[in-house]
């Protein structure tokens, strides 16, 4: 089969935390005869990915690690901290770094918050991944930092978290090669914008709309103005006379001769 045979279709890559459902279905109704596969990569791997040609766009954490990767900023993640429910930051609302000072706080070689120092008391080692970590904190071994989707895609019955209202955010992107920015890219771009099915600005919103003529037609002119039901009608120089037929004309009064 050749390149100009080949089915075509949208390879989508996502790292964990991010669900682009949404999206998606969007697409499938838009687009129903390209098919979208999702591709599945770590955040250390987004980006190699969509140099790769693995996938033609993907949600990326930034910051992007390039100038040939053209990026949009989505949204910015509340970053937790993951505890047991018997911890004693169960019982509060949200938290600051200081107050995690006396506590093993988990940095694991998969961290996406950037820290330059972690708060709190480092883990004699650092666990491989995030999962790892979500098991120690749920050990008793330490507590874990990281944006909300992450802490919600490892839940465990055992364990819950609170807001971190001074540490680094995460922040969500769509990012794609800049060269290759396909009329797929743009109209996957134009999803996540919000961009309807008929914008001027997306591939699929090409196509002309009919104008309307705005201007009315004319009105047509009547005779005159109606009469209004009961009232008599105007008088044409007599009065009526008694049975109701026409005016009886004025008589002038007679000229004395000269």
């Amino acid at each position: 089969m050749t390149g100009s045979d080949a089915t075509p279709s949208f390879r989508l890559a996502y790292v964990p935390g991010v669900t682009p459902t949404k999206w998606v279905r969007i697409w499938n109704e838009r687009l129903p005869d390209i098919p979208l596969t999702l591709v599945g990569v770590t955040a250390g791997e987004a980006f190699a990915a969509l140099r790769a040609g693995e996938a033609d766009a993907g949600f990326v954490r930034l910051p992007v690690d390039g100038a040939d990767l053209s990026a949009i900023p989505l949204y910015t993640e509340t970053t937790v901290v993951v505890v047991p429910k018997d911890h004693v930051v169960a019982a509060v609302e949200e938290v600051t770094a200081e107050d995690l000072a006396d506590e093993i706080v988990l940095h694991p070689l998969d961290d996406v918050l950037g820290w330059e120092t972690p708060p709190g008391k480092p883990a004699f080692e650092r666990p491989a991944t995030t999962a790892d970590a979500v098991e120690l904190v749920a050990a008793g071994i330490g507590v874990l930092v990281v944006p909300q989707s992450l802490a919600r895609l490892h839940h465990r019955k055992d364990l819950t978290y609170r807001t971190v209202t001074d540490a680094p955010a995460s922040r969500v992107a769509l990012s794609w090669p800049e060269e290759k920015t396909t009329d797929m890219v743009e109209d996957f771009i134009g999803i996540v914008r919000g961009r309807t099915v008929n914008s001027s600005r997306g591939r699929q919103g090409a196509q002309p709309q009919p104008k309307q003529d705005r201007k009315a037609a004319p009105a047509k002119k009547t005779a005159g103005k109606p009469r209004t039901p009961g009232k008599p009608a105007a008088k044409s120089g007599g009065k009526p006379n008694a049975r109701g037929g026409a005016p009886t004309p004025k008589r002038g009064k007679p000229r004395r001769g000269r």
